[in-house]
């Protein structure tokens, strides 16, 4: 897709921004009438995974309307997943003009990893957040009485659950380039570390939609997992180009380096 160029009007600016967002909003919406027939299978595929914790109920439509907007949100919900490469592109092919020739390098990979990142984020949801999470949540209401278990309600913890499972695992990526480009010094990273697990503490009870400390306890333990594997790379990709010393460099250490490289 083409990129434009750094330097342009204001206007131009925002007409680039509005091509890409209609590129994105045309690509959803498109890949939604298509997942739109298959929703009954794929809302099948979510329910099973969380079947056993339902104890054999089945879910309720509570509306003449439910259907369909179960059916729209969960197609939307599969299309974004569909369409993520794209939108991730788009959004980074934006902001390519801004950066340096040699910065651009790093821009196909980012979004290679943005992409598997997310959909490994989603499939570690699927398989250990949601029983484990589902499984919780329905003990609590057994335990004072029958459920009504309405569609609309489980299928959004559901989506909103593996949405945010996917954005939250972007985090080794984030943090491997602001150590990378000195953005953030490794040292601070690393010295402060204290501060950063009572920040991830405060974000997953925040970002959690079902407010189960399970949930909770198992996004913190997997925001710290990946703090801490995103930090180990950073660390070798710092010494490998620059040397030891290089961990203790601030933004303004890194760009005279690069200046004396000139």
């Amino acid at each position: 897709m083409p990129i434009g160029p750094a330097r342009m009007p204001i206007m131009d600016h925002l007409g680039e921004l509005r091509r890409r967002v209609t590129i994105i909003v045309v690509s959803v919406i498109v890949c939604s009438l298509i997942v739109y027939f298959a929703t009954p299978a794929l809302i099948e595929l979510m329910i099973d995974q969380i079947q056993e914790a339902m104890r054999g109920q089945e879910l309720v439509v509570m509306s003449v309307l439910g259907g369909f907007t179960i059916r729209f949100k969960v197609a939307l919900f599969f299309s974004v997943i569909i369409c993520s490469p794209i939108i991730i592109w788009e959004v980074l092919a934006f902001f390519l003009p801004a950066l340096k020739p040699k910065e651009r390098r790093w821009v196909v990979p980012t979004v290679a990893a943005m992409v598997f990142l997310f959909f490994l984020g989603m499939v570690f949801c699927f398989f250990i957040i949601q029983p484990a999470a589902f499984g919780w949540l329905l003990d609590q209401s057994f335990e004072i009485g029958t459920i009504m278990p309405n569609a609309e309600d489980y299928l959004t913890i559901y989506m909103l659950l593996e949405i945010g499972f996917g954005i939250a695992f972007q985090l080794p990526l984030l943090v491997f380039y602001l150590s990378i480009f000195h953005l953030v010094p490794y040292k601070t990273f690393r010295s402060q570390w204290r501060i950063v697990y009572v920040a991830f503490m405060v974000l997953s009870a925040v970002v959690t939609p079902d407010a189960s400390p399970v949930t909770m306890i198992l996004m913190f333990a997997v925001l710290i997992a990946l703090y801490e594997i995103a930090l180990a790379v950073a660390r070798f990709a710092i010494v490998a180009r620059d040397g030891k010393e290089a961990l203790k460099w601030s933004r303004e250490d890194y760009e005279q380096r690069e200046f004396d490289k000139l």
